[in-house]
């Protein structure tokens, strides 16, 4: 029997509203509309959708917003105002909205919604093909929120977490290649989180912003999808000292299948994962250079990533789709995790954290 999987970060809406992506069909169908597409690497490639998620159990996400704004002369891609980048977020709100009013999702704002989800997902009477797939409602890079004040109405549309950078130079906080601080209407912004009791996402600040986030945050903190710098030696991945301080917090971090976060041989739109024999299993080498930190199984979690911006040409070579996301279950007992702990990892982590955070 399968067991239930909370995913961490799934950008379903981006794809959805950006990629036109229908993410109720099935998988197959998806792929042959994309056939003939080139515009993005990952066309025909997609490893999510709606009807997948079901077949593998994952019947609650961390689902996106994401819509970043582009500095001036930057080569990043993104939004050309705020306005417009918020714009983009409200659709993306939108496309959720429309799936709930459809019986395909349902979003989770408190502790009672998410215990409610779980025993309908842990119901074997009912058919999980039949289930809706809950979703938490997170903010991947704060650039689209005009002003720290926006934050407040995005709250009151379900909104509970927030990283405040993405690639790049960002609007409240510096990213991923970059070596910036969080910026001053960056640290207004963990203000207003922490009067909403908010969830504070780590994942894609620099070093000293992270440093800056873990002085300066009371409130819940995750990584929703990050990797171990020790095996994947680039800033985008933690380092032992972050894990540390993470464990302190009774953090939970996610690990992400995006081959290059998997592998340091991975060079994205060049490198291919069956001829750098990269597998779901080598995931398993970042979780245990965790549990070694921490001495336990109770801070990993799954925050794939999947279909964010790549597809099966950017994923170990034995993952078809979202749903074999089950094979860690076989994967995970032959390395000598036991049950619990791969309860802990498939759900029960995040759970867990969760039941905490969540008012």
């Amino acid at each position: 029997m399968s067991r239930l999987i909370i995913d961490a970060h799934l950008d379903l809406a981006m794809n959805a509203i950006e990629w036109n992506r229908d993410l109720a069909m099935p998988l197959e169908h998806i792929r042959l509309k994309e056939m003939n597409i080139n515009d993005k690497p990952d066309r025909g490639n997609g490893t999510v959708c709606l009807p997948e998620l079901r077949k593998g159990k994952v019947g609650f996400v961390v689902a996106t917003q994401l819509a970043r704004v582009n500095p001036f002369n930057s080569a990043l891609t993104g939004w050309n105002s705020p306005a417009q980048a918020w714009a983009m977020t409200q659709a993306q709100l939108a496309w959720y909205r429309e799936m709930e009013k459809q019986g395909e999702m349902v979003q989770i704002v408190d502790k009672k919604g998410l215990d409610a989800h779980v025993k309908l997902w842990n119901d074997v009477m009912i058919a999980d093909e039949t289930k809706p797939v809950g979703f938490l409602l997170s903010l991947e890079g704060a650039d689209s929120l005009v002003t720290p004040d926006y934050l407040y109405e995005a709250y009151g549309n379900g909104l509970r977490a927030l990283g405040l950078s993405h690639f790049g130079p960002g609007r409240y906080a510096d990213g991923t290649k970059t070596a910036g601080r969080i910026h001053p209407n960056g640290l207004e912004l963990l203000k207003i989180m922490d009067e909403l009791h908010m969830i504070l996402d780590v994942t894609h600040l620099t070093d000293e912003g992270f440093e800056q986030a873990m002085e300066g945050y009371m409130g819940p903190i995750w990584a929703s999808h990050h990797n171990v710098r020790k095996i994947v030696p680039n800033q985008r991945q933690l380092d032992d000292v972050q894990i540390r301080q993470l464990v302190e917090r009774d953090a939970v971090i996610g690990g992400m299948l995006d081959c290059w976060a998997m592998d340091i041989r991975f060079i994205d739109t060049v490198s291919d994962p069956w001829q750098l024999d990269i597998r779901l299993e080598m995931l398993i080498d970042h979780w245990d250079h965790i549990c070694q930190i921490a001495g336990n199984s109770l801070h990993i979690g799954i925050g794939s990533d999947l279909d964010g911006i790549f597809g099966t040409e950017q994923s170990p070579w034995d993952m078809n789709s979202i749903a074999d996301l089950q094979k860690f279950d076989y994967l995970l007992s032959n390395k000598g995790y036991t049950e619990q702990d791969i309860d802990n990892i498939f759900h029960g982590n995040w759970l867990r954290f969760l039941r905490k955070a969540l008012r």
